[in-house]
C-alpha cells in the first residue's frame, strides 16, 4: 500500500509488509487490523520495550496486543535476562507480568540452578532457538579469513589524539550538556577512533556551543547527523551515571580557558587533509580483492564506518583511487545525489512488479542493495547497514571502524557471512600500533571472543560468556577515559582480559545458554529433509549449467569430469569448475550465474 494512503493495511486475503517506523507511526491503524499473523524480523530491536525511551516499541507493542505474533531474529541476544523478559511481553505481556516482578524472580535470585530449571519451563513453548553449531551437519557454512593492516598516524594525528583525550579526562567539562558527559564522551570518542574528519565538526559545535554559553544562551547539541547509531546507543546507555557536573556560571574564567582548548583541537582536525588509516585502506582493499577472488568471491567490498562525515571521507578518498563510479553509500538517511539518483532509477525499474512498497526508507535501502549486488563494487555503510539486510554475494568486510560490542561486528559480519553464502568470507581489521589500548582491545576481540578466524567466527558460549556487549563496551569505555599512562592502561586490560578468561574457560554462561537451548528431533528432521531438497535442486542447477556451457561453448569447451570442464580461445585455457568446494581446492574458476562470459552467452540465448 502507499504510504500516504488513508487506510494502508486494509487489506483481503495480501500480505502486508511495512518497516518498523511505519508501523508504530500508524500505531491505531495497526491495531485496529484483524491480522491473522504478525511476524516481527529483527525483533532484536524490541528487546528494550520495558525501558521508557524505547517509544516505538511501546507504540508496536500497544498496537499488537492481542494478536498472534511470531518474533524472529538472527542477531545474538545479549544474554542479559531482561532482554528475554522485553522479548516475550511483546507476545504475552502476561506471562512474567511486569519487569519488577520478574527481577524479583529471575534475576535476583541466589539460586541460579532452580531460577534457570523454572525459566526454561516458562519459555519452552515460546521460545525456540537455534544454534549454528547445532546445525553443521544440515547447513553448510563457510570461514573466515582476518586480515589485520597496521598503520602509523601523521604527527599531527597522534597531536590531536592527544589533546582530545586529555580534554575528555578534565575534572570539569562546561561545553557538554549536564547529565550527558559519559555519553557524549562515548561518542566523541567513536569519532575521533573514526577519523579527523568525523571529530572536526563534532569539535566546531562544541566550540560554538560554549561561546553561546558564555554569551547565556544555550544551545542543544544534536549528533544525529554525525554518528548513525546514537539512537540505539541512547537507548544502551540510558542509566549512564553522571558526575562531576559543571556549573558554567561558578566559574566563567576556566570556562573561556576551556574554550581555547577547544578551539585550538577544532583548528588542528580542520587543518588535517588525509589520514594515515585512510591511505592504509587503499592497501587493505587491495589485499581483501586479491584474497577474496582467490577463495571465488565476487570483487565486492562493504566498509563499516559509525560516522557520516568518515563516510563522505572514504568516499572522496577512494573516488579519486578509481573507484568513483562504482561506490554506493547506505546510511540513517541516503540524501545525498548518488543515493537519490540509485532510487529513482530503481523506482521506474520497478514500477510494474509490485516490490515498490511506498516507504521511502526501506525502498532506499532495498535500491542501494540491489544497485550494489548488480553494479557497484564497494558499500560504504553505517551501523543502518549492520541489519536488515542480506549481503550474501559479498564476501569482504572492512571495519574500518571497530566496534568495542563484540555483538555489532557479529552482526556487522553476519550481513555476509551467513547461510548461502558460497565462499570464505575475508575480514579486514585496521590497528594503530602506537596506541596501546587500542591494541588490547583488538586482542581481547580476536583472541578471546574469536571473531575474527574460523567457520563461526565468536561461538555462542563466547559471545554468551559477557552479560552483555554493551557492558563490555561501558568498560573499556571506562578504561580508555581512567587511564592516563600505559602502565595504567595495561593493568586495566589485565584485570578484564583476566576476568573474561575465567568466564570463558569456566563456561559461566552455560546456564543461560540452556535456558534458550531446545534443538530437538522434529527440528532436526526438517533440517535434513531441506538440505535433501536443496542438495537435490543444486544438482538440477549445475548439471543445467554444465550442459549449457558445453553447449554454447562449442568448440571452445572440453569436458575433464562431472564437474570440471576447460575452456580454450586465442590461446589461453581456462578450467571452470561448477562446484564450488572442489573449484577452490583445485584452484579452478567457480561458474556462477553471474560469471561475465555465461551471462554474456545467456543474454544472447534469450535475445
Amino acid at each position: 500500500k502507499e504510504a500516504g494512503s488513508v487506510y494502508p493495511f486494509k487489506t483481503e486475503n495480501e500480505v502486508v509488509i511495512c518497516s518498523f517506523n511505519f508501523a508504530s507511526a500508524k500505531e491505531n491503524e495497526v491495531g485496529a487490523m484483524p491480522w491473522d499473523l504478525v511476524v516481527i524480523d529483527e525483533a532484536h530491536r524490541l528487546r528494550n520495550v520495558y525501558k521508557p525511551s524505547n517509544v516505538m516499541g511501546k507504540k508496536l507493542k500497544r498496537a499488537l496486543a492481542g494478536k498472534r505474533k511470531l518474533l524472529l531474529t538472527a542477531t545474538p541476544l545479549q544474554n542479559n535476562l531482561m532482554e528475554l523478559y522485553g522479548l516475550i511481553s511483546i507476545i504475552d505481556d502476561h506471562v512474567f507480568g511486569d519487569s519488577g516482578t520478574f527481577r524479583d524472580m529471575y534475576v535476583s535470585v541466589q539460586n541460579e540452578e532452580l531460577r534457570n530449571r523454572s525459566l526454561k519451563a516458562r519459555l519452552h513453548p515460546l521460545c525456540k532457538r537455534t544454534l549454528r553449531k547445532q546445525v553443521t551437519e544440515y547447513v553448510n557454512y563457510t570461514n573466515r579469513i582476518a586480515i589485520l593492516q597496521e598503520y602509523t598516524p601523521t604527527t599531527d594525528e597522534e597531536r590531536l589524539y592527544n589533546m582530545v583525550t586529555a580534554y575528555l579526562q578534565a575534572d570539569r567539562l562546561y561545553a557538554l550538556p549536564q547529565g550527558q558527559r559519559t555519553l557524549i564522551t562515548l561518542v566523541l570518542r567513536k569519532l575521533l577512533a573514526s577519523s579527523t574528519f568525523a571529530i572536526a565538526g563534532t569539535l566546531r559545535a562544541l566550540v560554538e556551543r560554549l561561546e553561546k554559553l558564555l554569551e547565556g544562551i544555550d544551545v542543544q547539541l544534536d549528533f544525529h547527523g554525525e554518528y548513525d547509531g546514537l539512537s540505539e546507543l541512547l537507548e544502551e546507555h540510558e542509566d549512564l551515571d553522571e558526575d562531576k557536573i559543571a556549573e558554567l556560571e561558578q566559574d566563567r574564567e576556566a570556562a573561556s580557558l576551556e574554550l581555547e582548548q577547544l578551539k585550538e583541537c577544532a583548528n588542528l582536525a580542520g587543518s588535517i587533509t588525509h589520514n594515515a588509516k585512510g591511505d592504509n585502506l587503499l592497501v587493505a582493499l587491495k589485499k581483501g580483492f586479491e584474497e577474496t577472488q582467490k577463495r571465488g568471491g565476487q570483487r565486492k567490498a562493504v566498509i563499516f564506518t559509525e560516522s557520516r562525515r568518515t563516510q563522505e571521507y572514504l568516499l572522496r578518498l577512494l573516488s579519486n583511487e578509481g573507484y568513483a563510479n562504482d561506490i554506493v553509500f547506505l546510511n540513517g538517511t541516503n540524501d545525498d545525489a548518488v543515493s537519490r539518483r540509485i532510487y529513482a532509477e530503481w523506482k521506474e525499474r520497478h514500477k510494474n512488479d509490485g516490490l515498490i512498497s511506498g516507504s521511502r526508507p526501506a525502498d532506499m535501502k532495498t535500491a542501494i542493495v540491489e544497485e550494489f549486488r548488480d553494479r557497484a563494487s564497494i558499500l560504504i555503510g553505517t551501523e543502518a547497514a549492520a541489519e536488515g539486510i542480506n549481503l550474501q554475494f559479498c564476501s569482504l568486510v572492512v571495519n574500518y571502524d571497530l566496534p568495542w560490542n563484540p555483538q555489532r561486528i557479529e552482526q556487522r559480519i553476519g550481513r555476509c557471512h551467513r547461510y548461502g553464502q558460497k565462499n570464505d568470507v575475508v575480514v579486514i581489521n585496521f590497528l594503530n600500533r602506537r596506541n596501546a589500548a587500542d591494541v588490547r582491545v583488538y586482542e581481547l576481540l580476536d583472541e578471546k571472543f574469536q571473531l575474527f578466524n574460523g567457520l563461526f567466527g565468536s561461538s555462542d558460549e563466547i559471545l554468551g560468556s559477557i552479560e552483555s556487549g554493551v557492558d563490555f563496551e561501558k568498560r573499556i569505555a571506562a578504561i580508555y577515559q581512567n587511564c592516563k599512562t600505559v602502565d595504567e592502561i595495561q593493568w586495566e586490560f589485565d584485570a578484564l582480559q583476566e576476568e573474561l578468561s575465567d568466564r570463558i574457560d569456566e563456561q559461566m554462561s552455560a546456564a543461560r545458554q540452556s535456558i534458550l537451548e531446545n534443538f530437538d528431533e522434529e527440528v532436526a528432521a526438517r533440517l535434513k529433509g531441506c538440505q535433501e531438497d536443496t542438495i537435490a535442486g543444486l544438482d538440477k542447477f549445475t548439471r543445467w549449467l554444465r550442459s549449457f556451457f558445453l553447449f554454447r561453448g562449442d568448440p571452445h569447451v572440453k569436458p575433464l569430469d562431472l564437474w570440471r570442464f576447460a575452456y580454450s580461445e586465442n590461446g589461453k585455457t581456462s578450467i571452470y569448475n561448477v562446484h564450488w568446494q572442489d573449484a577452490e581446492r583445485q584452484g579452478d574458476i567457480f561458474l556462477r550465474r553471474d560469471d561475465p562470459l555465461l551471462s554474456s552467452w545467456l543474454h544472447n540465448a534469450m535475445e
